[in-house]
């Protein structure tokens, strides 16, 4: 079955119904949200994705629902690593736990903008280069090694990113944290806050982070529609999946390995598949392998976190 205009307006219409109610109806008030709450609402969107996989496996096939369920692993497991950066600049600007689901909340409207961006052009570009696949592909290696080696910086300070620097100094920026707004006026001059220096903040690391991951999901399938809505429901999951984070922090200290090894994997796989395609060999790397690798990967590195918790320093 085609995916026509009707497939993408209800989906859109979808997720802004989805967010409509999470802000103004579900955290209509600042509060913080617990592990537990976390916890359930990552259940929650959790339970919207298989959903809709089981609307993509009745209405347009298994490959179509195993192509989605396999991006949609990808980019929930890739996103575990950006949270981390969340909660080091959080952590950094202070911000009371209670407003950071709504800076999270406006966060993930820009994420979900730029990754339609990224996608229809990153579709585009294969669909008239195929030697693109080469370029995606030796890049998440790259990716993938260079994660496994480097090292974590011992001291994190957003104000030294580009981004940051770049807009303090075309842009005043005030210190005061006394309301949660992204803007005051003081003295008839506009100023940004520490609030708005993080949704800046989280928005470039994101930006960053769809370099990633958007390759690594159009090694599963080129198709807009299931590369779009995988990365919307895992990205729709997000600050619920944060929260929980910081709760359950200890069943990811070797995420980073598992990461780096997805990364390399992906990207061998779409150099693989794109050279036995080039040659005529029915040779690939299914998807099914795919999420095989995936899925034994962070499984691996969920028992290595909790089998040596006590330790590692």
């Amino acid at each position: 079955m085609e995916i026509g205009i009707s497939f993408w307006v209800g989906f859109i219409a979808f997720v802004a119904i989805m967010l409509f109610l999470d802000l103004f109806v579900f955290h209509k008030k600042d509060t913080t949200v617990n592990v537990k709450e976390a916890l359930l609402w990552s259940a929650f969107w959790i339970g919207l994705a298989v959903v809709f996989n089981l609307g993509v496996y009745y209405v347009l096939g298994r490959v179509k629902a195993l192509e989605f369920f396999t991006g949609y692993l990808i980019e929930e497991s890739l996103s575990v690593d950006n949270l981390f950066v969340f909660i080091m600049i959080f952590g950094f600007f202070k911000i009371d736990p209670k407003y950071q689901h709504k800076i999270l909340f406006w966060g993930i409207i820009g994420a979900i903008v730029m990754r339609a961006i990224f996608i229809f052009a990153g579709v585009a570009l294969i669909q008239k280069f195929a030697w693109v696949m080469y370029i995606f592909g030796a890049f998440l290696i790259y990716t993938g090694i260079k994660m496994l080696f480097e090292k974590e910086d011992s001291e994190f300070n957003p104000n030294d990113n580009v981004v940051i620097k770049t807009f303090k100094k075309i842009f005043p920026v005030t210190d005061d944290m006394s309301k949660p707004v992204f803007f005051v006026r003081n003295s008839k001059i506009l100023y940004a806050t520490p609030y708005f220096l993080v949704l800046l903040f989280i928005e470039a690391s994101d930006l960053i982070f769809a370099v990633d991951s958007i390759p690594a999901v159009l090694s599963v399938s080129k198709d807009p529609f299931i590369v779009y809505t995988s990365n919307i429901f895992a990205i729709l999951g997000l600050r619920s999946l944060y929260f929980a984070l910081s709760g359950i922090m200890d069943l990811f200290r070797f995420l980073k390995y598992a990461l780096a090894g997805i990364l390399t994997f992906i990207g061998a796989k779409m150099c693989i598949n794109e050279f036995t395609h080039h040659i005529g060999s029915e040779f690939h790397i299914t998807n099914f392998t795919s999420l095989g690798v995936i899925v034994g990967l962070l499984a691996i590195s969920i028992v290595l976190s909790l089998v040596f918790k006590k330790r590692v320093v």
